[in-house]
């Protein structure tokens, strides 16, 4: 008898990795001559599961915004983690971001997945389980081949693999 073999989808965020990459963004804002005497946050709320970054104008927002990007990426997270909400303007002329740290899979999304796994043909089994995926099947490639074509789809949100059995 095949075994059958399965693997989770999800879109869980590491928020130890969120935190240390923000704390080398600040550290190198701190440390840019671009940067020198002028106001710079960045501010993580985990029970929101929001970031929020101020700066004095819009170009100095943009470029902090850039560094904690490229932070988030080095540290081996998906940049869509994070998700604009808005900007505004802040106390004493300066500017505000606000980002949403995406850490679930919504239903709208969850189907949509469903629906390009079942649109390949395989002998698969995807079934939504809250804010996961499971995907079962007898063949390790057809599991692989799930994967490799998820991972080429252009989503907006970040998609991890787990529980790979």
């Amino acid at each position: 008898m095949a075994k059958e073999h399965s693997f989770d989808i999800s879109a869980k965020a590491d928020i130890q990795e969120i935190k240390n990459a923000i704390q080398q963004a600040q550290k190198e804002a701190d440390n840019r001559y671009d940067f020198k005497g002028l106001e710079k946050k960045i501010e993580l709320n985990e029970k929101g599961k929001t970031i929020t970054v101020t700066s004095s104008s819009d170009n100095k927002l943009d470029a902090l915004i850039d560094i904690l990007i490229g932070k988030i990426i080095k540290r081996g997270l998906d940049p869509k983690t994070l998700k604009e909400t808005g900007r505004e303007d802040a106390s004493g002329g300066t500017r505000r971001a606000h980002f949403a740290i995406v850490d679930a899979i919504d239903k709208e999304d969850a189907k949509r997945i469903v629906k390009e796994i079942k649109g390949l043909k395989l002998k698969v089994q995807a079934s939504i389980q809250g804010d996961e995926i499971r995907v079962s099947g007898k063949s390790l490639d057809d599991l692989q081949a799930v994967m490799a074509h998820l991972k080429s789809l252009e989503l907006d949100f970040p998609i991890n693999f787990g529980n790979y059995r």
